[in-house]
Parts: structure tokens; sequence; C-alpha cells
């Protein structure tokens, strides 16, 4: 592995965890696969960091791991940024053309410096600009303008804003250990680029992405992202409510989401049940599969809801053509497709990365990747490529046990769990 080889690693800081894929291109094109690392995440609410001593432990643990894999140095990052106050911003913008009137590359880039010239409150930034389509002169809907003539180019660009502090407290994080980020990524753009199709995003599609502690939304029609914005809860409020629900433990009552729930209380089995483990002595409970399914179907609504609303005030819900492809943990919840396809009346599909690799790097092609496999993808792609460099350096290795064992058990009538520690559960 070479000085001058072009290596890129993708990391993606999420509520539940942290995951860390370290690749390259391929001379076929394919992506190679040199490191992978994941960890339980630690200080980060709802997308964003808010300890970064927490966050920087979580970060360095998944970071050795794909380290340890290959022989280098993770030294430059590509990361996702996402938050509550990721907000879609409209502005318009036109140039006139000079004496010329053939439309250049470099009126393009200047267009997009106008439209980013917009007053945003205190503390914002732009991460993203997206052109809704070009016009030239009277001429609209142009997705390429360049080498058309006129005397006058403009669009409407969707511009994705959010508070400044999101992406610095990631960059504190890693600094911590001599890590540069080269670039942040608004998280739904990183994951549509492996899960949805040229032509889905042309036809009109929704992104929905339901993670542990948030839910994020892209639409994209004629090609181009129109709206995203975040809903401030995910996987992780399902399993408070099965916590309460069930006055059970939380690790006990992610168990039970992850190996035992669905999202449709009326497809769920009537003779079923789990035994939980009484603790300290207490009488064991007994939880029925039916009872479960209902306390995730009342909350999944309500996030459906959230999101149907939102959809709704875009202006955007009569150009989804295609549907909405779901991904995120809690996409593997059984029955969500079609209790999404029942709330919104729209078509509805699970996203798997669109990516060839190895076979040994399979488990990789999960929706629970879609992130940072995404990031990976637009960071193989950027001419700024972070470069990882052969070194020779004291590894400090993490004795941090696998938390994404889980039981494979036959179930019968009765199911008695037995609870390992609590990091032994993947959460959504």
């Amino acid at each position: 592995m070479g000085k001058s080889e072009k290596i890129v690693a993708a990391v993606d800081v999420g509520t539940t965890k942290v995951v860390v894929v370290a690749g390259k291109k391929g001379a076929d094109g394919k992506i190679e696969i040199l490191g992978y690392g994941k960890a339980r995440s630690m200080g980060v609410k709802r997308g964003v960091v808010l300890n970064i001593d927490e966050a920087f432990t979580a970060i360095h643990n998944a970071v050795r791991q794909a380290e340890d894999m290959f022989d280098g140095d993770i030294d430059e990052v590509y990361v996702n940024v996402i938050g509550q106050q990721l907000k879609t911003v409209a502005n318009g913008a036109e140039k006139f053309l000079d004496e010329s009137r053939i439309v250049s590359e470099e009126d393009v880039r200047q267009l997009f410096a106008i439209a980013q010239n917009v007053k945003l409150p205190e503390g914002y930034k732009i991460y993203h600009a997206s052109p809704q389509l070009f016009t030239v002169d009277n001429e609209l809907g142009i997705p390429n303008p360049v080498g058309m003539t006129g005397e006058k180019i403009q669009s409407e660009f969707k511009l994705l804003v959010a508070p400044e502090v999101y992406e610095d407290n990631l960059r504190l994080c890693f600094e911590r250990g001599a890590i540069k980020v080269q670039k942040a990524m608004v998280d739904p753009l990183a994951s549509s680029e492996v899960l949805l199709s040229e032509d889905e995003k042309e036809a009109g599609v929704i992104l929905l992405d339901i993670g542990g502690g948030t839910t994020k939304v892209a639409v994209y029609h004629d090609g181009v992202l129109g709206f995203s914005s975040l809903i401030p809860f995910g996987g992780n409020v399902i399993t408070h409510d099965i916590k309460e629900g069930c006055t059970i433990l939380a690790r006990q009552a992610e168990s039970l989401k992850v190996q035992f729930g669905q999202a449709m209380g009326d497809f769920a089995p009537e003779d079923k049940v789990v035994t939980i483990p009484g603790i300290s002595g207490w009488e064991p409970k007994e939880i029925s599969f039916k009872n479960l399914a209902f306390i995730i179907q009342a909350r999944m609504e309500e996030i459906i809801d959230a999101f149907f609303f939102q959809l709704e005030e875009s202006g955007l819900m009569d150009k989804v053509g295609a549907g909405i492809v779901i991904t995120g943990g809690t996409a593997l919840m059984p029955d969500l497709t079609q209790l999404i396809k029942f709330k919104t009346g729209l078509d509805v599909k699970e996203g798997i990365p669109r990516l060839q690799i190895d076979p040994q790097w399979k488990e990789l092609e999960d929706p629970r990747n879609s992130t940072v496999l995404g990031l990976l993808t637009l960071a193989l792609n950027d001419s700024g490529n972070a470069v990882i460099t052969k070194k020779k350096k004291k590894k400090v290795r993490s004795t941090q046990p696998g938390f994404f064992s889980q039981m494979k058990k036959e179930v019968a009538r009765q199911v008695t769990l037995f609870f390992e520690d609590e990091q032994d559960t993947e959460m959504f």
C-alpha cells in the first residue's frame, strides 16, 4: 500500500452506533473494502454530538477496529452531519451572460455562489446547495445548461442548512485522535448515493431513514433533491415504550424489539408469549407477541404521521412517482413496509445498498450501513480524497466485547429469553 494510493475512510456517527469503513477503488471500478469497525455510540443524542469525551471514545474504538484490518493509519475521514435543526431553504439566483452568450461551467459555478449568498440564522451554515433545474432565457427545465446560448441563466436552489456547531463538535472529536475531517456531508445525501437509482430520483422518490435516535427524510424529483428534514425520534422511542408498557428493563425491551418485534399487531401470532426472567428474585413476566406488536405499531404510526405531515408541507406530495424507500436499523422491522404503505397509500420497498464489493464484506450490504457506504462512495468520487498512509505505530486494541451478536433460538409457543449484557444487543 503506497503513500500515493488513494484510500478513503468514512465514518457514520449515529445516535446508537459508530461505523467506520476504509476502502479504495479497484482497477475494475469496484469498491475494495480494506477495514471495517463499529462501536456503540456514546455522547450523541438525536444525531448530534453533545459530549466530546464520550463520543471520542466510541469513535476511537471503531477507528481502531478498522485500522487493525490493514497496515495503515486513518488520518483523514469523511463524516455525516445531521441534527434536529436541519432545514431546507429555498433561494433563487440569476446571472446575465457575457457577450459570448454561451453558458460555461464558470457561469454555473457563479450561479451556485449567488444562490448561497443568503442571510441565515446566526450560527447556521450551508451544507449543500441543490439547483432545481435551470432556465436559460425562456427555456425551462434544463438539467445541464452548459453549452446553451442565451442572455440570462437562472435557477431555484434548495439549500440544506444546519447549525455550524454540528460539524464543529464532530471535528473536535476526531482532532483528539489526530484525525482530520476532510469533509462533512448531510446524512440523507450520503445514504441516497447507494440506495436510490437515477431513474427513481427522476420519477420522484422518498428516502425514509428510520434510525435509532432520528428519522431522516429526503425527497427527490426530476433527478434533484427537493426537500430534506429530520424527525427527532426513531427506534429508541419504541424501546422506551416497550420498557414502560411492559415494566421491564431497557436492555430487555431492546432485546424484545430486535428479536420478536413486528410493526403490525394484527399480523402477530396470538398464541406465542415471551417469558422475561425476573430480577433480584422477582417473578418472571409473560408478554404476548401480539401486545408487543401493538406497542410497536402505535409508536411507528406516530413516526409515519410526522413524516407524512412534513411531506405534505414540502409541496412535493404529488411529485412522488416511484414511492418510498426505507432504510436504517428500524427498516428491518417485520411488517413495516406494509404499515407504511397502509398509512400513506404509497408504494414502499426496503433499501439495500447497491454496491459491488467482495463477498467477504457482504455483511455490509445492510440498511444500517447505507450512510457509511454512501459516504465512502462519495469520498471515492471526490477529487480531494483522504490519503491513508502506511505507517508503523503502536495500536491500543480495544477489549470491548462485540455487541452485534444475537441469539438464534427457535420460537415455540413459550419462549424464554436469557438476557445478556446490554452491549450484546444491537440497537435499531
